[in-house]
C-alpha cells in the first residue's frame, strides 16, 4: 500500500479516536486526561500502520516498543489525573479563552487542547510509521532499541522516584534532588527523548524511516523548549525555595555529576 494512504488512514483512525475523546471531556467538563492518551494514541499510529501490513521485522520492533512506551507513561498519567484531578495548566487556559475570547468550553477544548495535540503527536510517531519497511534488522535497529530501551527506564525509575518522594509528608516544600533527580532536573524528559531517538534509529535503517528525523526533533523541541522544561522549572522556581540552588548544581537535561561534587 503507498505510504501515503498509510499516512491518510493512521490521521483518520487517529481524528475518530480524538473526537472521542472530545466527547467525553464535554460529559466531564475536564481535559486532563488527554496527557494520558498522548502515548497511546501513538502506539494506535503504530499499529494501525502494522495492520495495514505487511508486517515487517522493523515493524513489528517499532510497535512492540511504542507500544511498551504508550502503556507505561498513559497508565502513570492516568493514574496521576485521577489521584489529582484537573490540570491546573488546562483549567487556566479554558478559562482564559472564555474570559478573554468569549470561547465556549467545547470550542476552546476541541482547538487548543485536542487538536493540537492529535497534530504534534501525529508528526512524533513518524518514525513508527514510516519505518517498518522490509528488511532485516541490523546494528542501527539494535543501537535504536538499546536506546529506547534506556530511554523507558530513566521515565520509569524517574517517575517511580519522584512519586515515592512527593508521597512522603516529611518531604513538603523540598526538592527532589536524589536519585536520577541528582544527575538530570528532568530524567523522564531525557528517557522521552531517548525513547523517540531510538525508534528513529530504528526506523532509519529501513532507507524511508528516515525522513521520519521531524519526529524526534519535534519531541525535543517540545520537551526542552515548550511544553516539558520551561513549564516545569517555571512553576518549580516560584513554589520551591531551594530550586534555584538545584538548578545551579544539576544538568537541565542530560544526566551528568552535580557540579562542586567530586567524581566517584
Amino acid at each position: 500500500m503507498p505510504i501515503l494512504t498509510v499516512l491518510a488512514i493512521n490521521a483518520a483512525v487517529s481524528a475518530v479516536a480524538f473526537l472521542a475523546l472530545w466527547a467525553v471531556s464535554l460529559k466531564i467538563r475536564d481535559v486532563s486526561f488527554i496527557d494520558a492518551w498522548w502515548g497511546p494514541s501513538m502506539a494506535l499510529l503504530a499499529w494501525s500502520t502494522l495492520r495495514q501490513g505487511p508486517v515487517t521485522p522493523h515493524g513489528l520492533l517499532l510497535t512492540g516498543v511504542c507500544t511498551l512506551w504508550a502503556a507505561r507513561l498513559g497508565g502513570y498519567l492516568f493514574w496521576r489525573w485521577r489521584q489529582h484531578g484537573a490540570d491546573r495548566r488546562y483549567v487556566s487556559m479554558l478559562a482564559h479563552a472564555e474570559k478573554h475570547r468569549g470561547w465556549s468550553f467545547a470550542k476552546t477544548a476541541l482547538l487548543f487542547v485536542f487538536s493540537t495535540q492529535y497534530a504534534l503527536g501525529f508528526v512524533v510517531a513518524l518514525p513508527v510509521q514510516l519505518g517498518q519497511q522490509p528488511g532485516a534488522l541490523g546494528p542501527l535497529a539494535i543501537t535504536g532499541a538499546v536506546l529506547a530501551a534506556t530511554g523507558i527506564f530513566f521515565e520509569t525509575i524517574g517517575d517511580w522516584q519522584l512519586t515515592r518522594f512527593k508521597a512522603d509528608p516529611a518531604n513538603a516544600g523540598k526538592v527532589m534532588d536524589q536519585g536520577l533527580w541528582r544527575y538530570t532536573r528532568h530524567p523522564n524528559y531525557f528517557g522521552d527523548a531517548c525513547v523517540w531517538w531510538g525508534l528513529y534509529l530504528i526506523a532509519a535503517e529501513t532507507g524511508l524511516g528516515a525522513w521520519s528525523l521531524p519526529g524526534p526533533v519535534l519531541i525535543t523541541v517540545l520537551l526542552t523548549r515548550w511544553s516539558g522544561v520551561p513549564t516545569t522549572e517555571g512553576r518549580m522556581k516560584k513554589s520551591k525555595p531551594g530550586y534555584e540552588a538545584y538548578v545551579a548544581r544539576t544538568s537541565g537535561f542530560v544526566p551528568w555529576f552535580p557540579k562542586n561534587t567530586p567524581l566517584p
